[in-house]
């Protein structure tokens, strides 16, 4: 009698192993500020790299972002499918009045406590919790302990991460997911984002930073055939947001014109979006103030437009200014911060900026990918951030947790037979078990 039952287990096993091998793998790159008209039909020309993926796969044609159109919202909203106010990672400056504990892009060491990125699970979370390995290289947050769970893998972001550093990262990651030591690999990349603030998004520096990473991606697509991964690797690739031409010195709104800073208990952040708590007992005298300034809107907590999927976020501050495309907000020019090698900002950052309302052309973001899964050289209409979740827990095979995303907006960019590949596999070891257990 013991045979029966060890042929039976050895069928059980065999069926679970080709199902785990027909499971993809999947590479994902986050280009920081590439909007989407930075891989157009007629930059395409020149971007062999880019090209091939857009022959051999899917291209939308934008990505809306959330609102702010700002990166760390974006990142957890990409990762999560989530909308800010429901993930609460709401600004690349915030402040927590409870505790007093601000996050500050990441720079300080208040930005790695988990407060600010226990609301949501990203998806590498859930990998590691269903022992599925992940490999991160500069990903802003990947060093973070969240829900008690930090990736197989990561390499720290760094703010001065060179494209040699890229290649080598990229490289890294795909003989990762060959040789089977992870299976999602996620890579960042921030110059094409410093470019554009610094010298505009069609500058030749932006330029310069997207073919740089066009080499790597047309090295990349080889070494995919090379090592015989197309039919096991998905590659995504999106931005977080666009950028938008900024005139420093013409479009500037400065706060102290118009209000006493005293009366302002805390104030985060500048430019197209910024956040102020009023002391006690004067919100309303900065709020009717504010109200007469032209370029920026100011909005009230409950005044905020539901469309923003903003307002709930437990992290918003009492009153939030919203510049006008191409305005900036400041305190006073007397207080800019400085850039790290003691440049101001005026002179420095002074080109391009986002962060503006998210529904604005210049704000969107790109989103490319190709493999198994997606169909070739397929243009598709327009998704958001949110979206973004579910395609990659789609290919990977991962049970999707709620989420804002849209299905509708993104299955028609998939194959059909990707999943009715799996759906056959499990078919047969069903069909060769109940015949196995008949004739047993």
């Amino acid at each position: 009698m013991a045979k029966p039952k060890v042929q039976l287990f050895i069928l059980i096993i065999l069926c679970l192993a080709s199902l785990s091998f027909a499971r993809q793998k999947l590479l994902v790159f986050l280009l920081d500020g590439s909007r989407f008209d930075y891989i157009n039909d007629k930059e395409l020309e020149s971007l062999p790299g880019f090209r091939e993926i857009v022959e051999r796969g899917v291209k939308v044609d934008y990505m809306t972002p959330d609102f702010p159109s700002l990166s760390y919202p974006n990142y957890y909203t990409l990762m999560t499918g989530r909308h800010c106010e429901v993930h609460q990672m709401v600004g690349n400056y915030m402040w927590d009045q409870k505790t007093n504990k601000s996050f500050d892009i990441g720079a300080n060491e208040d930005s790695l406590l988990p407060l600010w990125w226990d609301g949501s699970e990203p998806l590498w979370v859930t990998m590691e919790k269903l022992k599925r390995k992940v490999f991160m290289y500069y990903w802003p947050g990947c060093e973070v302990e969240i829900l008690g769970v930090r990736p197989n893998y990561c390499r720290a972001y760094s703010s001065n991460t060179s494209d040699a550093e890229f290649d080598i990262a990229v490289k890294d990651a795909l003989q990762s997911l060959r040789n089977g030591s992870t299976d999602m690999a996620a890579v960042y990349y921030e110059r094409i984002d410093i470019e554009g603030h610094h010298n505009g998004p069609w500058s030749n520096q932006r330029k310069n930073a997207t073919r740089a990473v066009d080499q790597v991606l047309k090295d990349m697509n080889q070494q995919i055939k090379d090592f015989g991964l197309q039919n096991d690797l998905n590659v995504v690739l999106f931005s977080d947001h666009g950028m938008t031409d900024i005139y420093w010195m013409e479009k500037i709104i400065e706060l102290v014109n118009y209000i006493n800073m005293s009366d302002v208990l805390k104030m985060m952040d500048r430019g197209p979006v910024v956040n102020l708590w009023p002391a006690e007992g004067k919100h309303s005298e900065v709020y009717n103030k504010l109200k007469a300034v032209a370029h920026m809107n100011v909005f009230s907590k409950e005044e905020i437009p539901d469309r923003f999927y903003y307002k709930k976020g437990k992290f918003v501050s009492p009153l939030t200014l919203v510049a006008d495309q191409g305005w900036f907000i400041i305190q006073s020019k007397d207080k800019l911060p400085f850039w790290n090698n003691g440049t101001k900002v005026s002179e420095a950052w002074q080109h391009g900026w986002h962060g503006y309302d998210n529904e604005l052309m210049d704000m969107r973001a790109f989103f490319l990918a190709y493999g198994p899964n997606f169909k070739t050289n397929y243009r598709s209409a327009p998704i958001r951030s949110v979206d973004v979740y579910n395609v990659m827990c789609h290919v990977l095979g991962v049970e999707p947790l709620p989420n804002n995303g849209s299905w509708s907006r993104v299955e028609n960019m998939l194959r059909s037979s990707a999943s009715l590949a799996v759906s056959l596999q499990l078919g047969s070891c069903v069909l060769a078990l109940a015949q196995y257990l008949l004739l047993a």
